[in-house]
């Protein structure tokens, strides 16, 4: 069973960008780590200033092995460098139960949720 792992980041809307750039800026260092699944970058579209950071993983072990690797300090370095963007985060933990995706067919018909 897939796990997702959110970290939900208050960023004040003046730092969006900044926020942003630093993502794009580590982008792929993830790509290759075992049991890696997905990754989203989200911005809220309304008056929210949290900005959430979605990953989803094989398993929670392999969550832990990218969290304490040598490409993980890496990609957080400019953290340590720069300082925070964020004025608080909070990491929430789910475990895939379903998961659905668009059929890749001309004609398809609607798809199925399927339990994971």
């Amino acid at each position: 069973m897939s796990i997702v792992k959110i970290n939900a980041i208050t960023v004040s809307r003046e730092r969006f960008a900044e926020f942003e750039r630093r993502f794009a800026s580590r982008a792929g260092r993830v790509a290759a780590a075992p049991g890696f699944e997905g990754f989203e970058l989200l911005r809220p579209n309304d008056d929210r200033e949290v900005c959430l950071v979605l990953t989803r993983w094989r398993s929670e072990e392999d969550f832990r092995t990218w969290a304490s690797s040598p490409d993980f300090a890496a990609g957080h370095s400019q953290h340590r460098q720069e300082g925070p963007v964020g004025t608080a985060s909070e990491l929430w933990s789910f475990d895939v139960l379903e998961r659905e995706a668009p059929i890749a067919t001309a004609d398809a018909a609607p798809s199925k949720a399927e339990p994971v």
